[in-house]
Order: C-alpha cells, then structure tokens, then sequence
C-alpha cells in the first residue's frame, strides 16, 4: 500500500479508547474530557473487521494505543485476536503501565510482542503532580516485570518539559543503563494542553548527555520506526531519540491511524481522513471497504504542519485522537 510520495503504509495505530486513568497535565484538563459513549466508539468486532482489511492492504504491524488501552473490557482477548489475523506481523501496546503489572501474563500469553510504557518522572511527588494521580510504584514494577517475562522489546516512552522533569535526563539514561530496554526521548507535540508548555529539543537533551557520557550511534533497518538510537559505554538498551519537531521524518511516515469512534486519520496533525464507523454501520461490503481505505491513504498528506498554521490541524487532545 503505497501513498501518494511513494510512502510504504504498513503500520496500523488502533485507539480503542479516550478513556484514561491518568490525567496528565500536557495531556488532559484536570477534569477530564467529554468521552465518547460507548455506542458511538468501535467494537471489537468492528475493529478487528477493519484491521483484518487492512491486512489485504499491506498493513503488517499494529499498536493498541488509548486513553489508556487497559482501562476496556476484553482488551485482552481482542489482542489476542489481533495476533492470530494472517499477515499480522507484530502487535504491540502503549500504555501509562499503571494496570500493566496485572496483566502482564495474560497479556504475554495473549501473544503480545512489544510494549512501550510511557514514564516522566522517577519523582513520587512530581509524579502525582504530573499525572494528578498516584501510582508510580506501580509502573516502575510493570517496567521490571516486562523485562522478566521476556516480550521482544520493552520502550520507556519520556517526554522532557522544561517546567516539569528537565532536570531528570540523567535518571533516563541511567535507566537504559541499567536494563536491556530502549529509553526514548520524544519531543513534545503543539497537541491540546501541550500547547502551554515549553519542550526541549533533542538536540538540546543530547548535548546534556554528552556531558557526561559519549553516545554511540545504533543502525536500526530502514521502516523500523522514527527514533534515532545510541548506546553509551556499558549500557544494556538503548537511548533513542524522536525528534518530530526539531528533525522532521514526514517522509519515512509508514502509519495510519484509528481514533476510538472509527475514524481513519492519514496523519497525526490532520483533520483528514474517512469515517469508518458510518461505512461499517452501513453494512459496506469487504471488497468496497478496502478500495476506499486503499484510495484514502493514496492521499495521506505529505508532512504535519506543527511548526505554522494550517487550516487541516485536528485541535482535539491526543487522547481523543490516540496516542
């Protein structure tokens, strides 16, 4: 499936909810927002519909994403049987790892292959200030645990806020150090409550790092995701880097996305894309449902337009659209 740039489209992003227990301040107001009613977000069936199309398409890997993923009921056995759809490659999950550690069985067992837990501070107290919510005990246990059980990879997901956790880069890298896992710095997006705070340029995280430690540049195969890895002397993982704002990689694009009540987004600043739900719900044939899939990605935009004003950008939260 290739896109109008000649953009090879193999990466299917679902969010299968905008419910989160978590109440980040980048992310969401402190008292949440209007949620979808369950009526009107996909089932299980409609999506696993919709993936299992997709496939046909050259889609080949697919993350569960949120909200918060864990929080809907069945998730596990959706997954499940995700993994079991022909031509699926990988299926993965981001979660906030609150709930993690008590599914991370069933979740292995489900066939789940890689996990990225978003993390931004090893502070209690910043924590709690954070994500207006108590729990980090919770998540650095998830983050132990994934490594024990043995899931093809684990990634720590941070994003450095000048006003939040700048002083807590080193803590990030110690972190990679110190377990065979990839610690990723991702730039923070002009996205709803973003919008109020200062981000950090990689750039600028580097330059911090290279303080006190040389970084060693990871090859990583073409396809294989935006971030740019690197090891220091003696790590066990790997310190990556996505830079969406300051080293833009619009054009290695290779996904698309699910927002929870079913529309197809072509990128993650575009208010482009097709309403799946109404198809679905209209009994639109498999055949028919491809070819209009197919035809929407040829049209994925070229970039995102963070950096400028465009009349296309989609104001919703990230949790509305699926992070």
């Amino acid at each position: 499936m290739l896109d109008k740039m000649g953009r090879q489209i193999e990466y299917l992003r679902v969010s299968v909810t905008d419910r989160c227990n978590l109440r980040c301040v980048y992310c969401m107001p402190e008292g949440g927002i209007e949620q979808v009613t369950h009526d009107e977000i996909l089932s299980f069936d409609e999506l696993y519909r919709v993936i299992k199309e997709t496939t046909y398409l050259g889609i080949k890997k697919v993350r569960i994403t949120g909200g918060e993923p864990l929080v809907r009921k069945g998730i596990i056995s959706f997954i499940k049987k995700v993994k079991e759809i022909k031509g699926i490659e990988e299926v993965c999950l981001t979660t906030n790892g609150i709930l993690l550690a008590d599914y991370m069985d069933q979740l292995y067992e489900a066939g789940l292959d890689r996990i990225n837990i978003s993390l931004d501070t090893f502070n209690c107290d910043r924590y709690k200030s954070i994500t207006r919510r108590d729990g980090l005990d919770k998540v650095l246990k998830a983050i132990e645990l994934g490594v024990e059980k043995g899931f093809k990879r684990i990634k720590v997901n941070t994003v450095i806020i000048k006003e939040l956790n700048y002083e807590e880069i080193e803590d990030f890298v110690n972190l990679a150090e110190e377990y065979d896992i990839d610690v990723r710095f991702i730039e923070l997006m002009p996205i709803g409550e973003a919008k109020g705070y200062t981000p950090t340029s990689n750039d600028e995280i580097k330059g911090i790092i290279k303080m006190h430690r040389k970084l060693y540049p990871v090859y990583s195969k073409k396809g294989s995701g935006p971030a740019k890895y690197y090891k220091t002397n003696g790590s066990k993982g790997r310190i990556g880097f996505i830079s969406a704002m300051s080293h833009e990689f619009c054009q290695e694009c290779n996904r698309i996305r699910i927002t929870p009540e079913g529309f197809l987004k072509l990128c993650l600043h575009s208010n482009k894309g097709i309403d799946l739900k109404e198809l679905l719900r209209n009994n639109i044939d498999d055949y028919e449902l491809r070819h209009i899939i197919k035809d929407a990605v040829e049209n994925k935009p070229d970039r995102h337009h963070f950096n400028e004003n465009s009349e296309d950008e989609d104001n919703r939260l990230m949790s509305q659209i699926g992070g």
